[in-house]
């Protein structure tokens, strides 16, 4: 019988009632699996941390800090089945999405990555990110949020007040980005698109969607998430016009929450085909 590891987010990556939806997803999954005759272990981000790790043939990885991943890498390098892969979560990291966003060309945001400890960004700088809409957006560097300040939106004159705060709670690095209007809409998928949906960020997964172009939508989260190696995952896009989706944030399992069940049967039919056919990590570019 086949064994699976589930490994649980720290409730720190999870704020609200994203604790809860988190590990709904992941026991889904799981349940999912097991009723294929997959045998699970279950357990945590902080377990990981500290190096203990059970043997498997499959890992769940839900973990987000860079401690965990670090854990877990010399099980990527020694070719272990883990989604998403610990260099990929790394990757969603913001100084490192960042970076790797730029070097595909994809439709993202003017992004400056700054140090909290220096001086505010110059005003050639913020003009540089193209503010006309009067405000920018500031985000932690690391992990995409612990808590909703770690994600404002705030004027050009209030950047460097807003610097201070992010380096009072000990973050030494923020991304401040270029605001881009028009609707945003919420997006979710699994590997190569065996499962995407998406919704309007302001009427909720009940509301009206916004007219966009769908096509384009599904295109540009595919390459996005390819483009840092990640087989679930979920994010947010906005369109300045209808038919020009700007990727603002992908990042590793997301909740799934207003379509769990279609969600977890999708991933775990992924990962069944997976082991039907072997192991085709070498798809996805970490």
């Amino acid at each position: 019988m086949a064994q699976l590891v589930a490994i649980y987010r720290n409730p720190s990556y999870s704020p609200l009632q994203h604790r809860v939806n988190d590990t709904a997803i992941l026991d889904a999954t799981v349940a999912r699996l097991e009723a294929e005759g997959w045998r699970a272990i279950k357990t945590t981000e902080w377990e990981v941390e500290r190096g203990r790790v059970p043997g498997a043939e499959l890992y769940l990885n839900m973990c987000q800090g860079a401690r965990a991943a670090e854990q877990l890498l010399s099980l990527e390098s020694d070719g272990a089945v883990i989604v998403n892969r610990p260099s990929s979560a790394l990757n969603c990291h913001r100084r490192r999405l960042v970076e790797r966003l730029r070097e595909t060309g994809l439709a993202f945001p003017r992004t400056l990555i700054h140090a909290t400890s220096g001086p505010a960004p110059s005003p050639e700088e913020l003009e540089g990110l193209h503010a006309d809409q009067g405000k920018v957006w500031l985000k932690r560097g690391d992990v995409h949020a612990e808590r909703p300040e770690d994600v404002i939106a705030t004027s050009l004159e209030r950047v460097a007040d807003a610097l201070q705060a992010f380096r009072q709670r000990g973050i030494p690095w923020v991304a401040l980005q270029e605001h881009i209007p028009g609707p945003v809409v919420k997006f979710y998928g699994v590997a190569e698109g065996r499962f995407f949906n998406w919704y309007g960020a302001d009427a909720g997964f009940a509301g009206e969607r916004p007219r966009v172009d769908e096509r384009r939508l599904k295109a540009l989260a595919l390459d996005a998430a390819a483009s840092i190696g990640l087989e679930v995952f979920g994010g947010d896009v906005a369109f300045p016009e209808p038919d020009r989706p700007v990727l603002i944030d992908i990042n590793d399992w997301p909740s799934f929450a207003p379509f769990r069940e279609d969600a977890a049967r999708a991933i775990a039919a992924y990962l069944i085909q997976r082991f039907a056919i072997g192991d085709v990590r070498d798809a996805y570019v970490a």
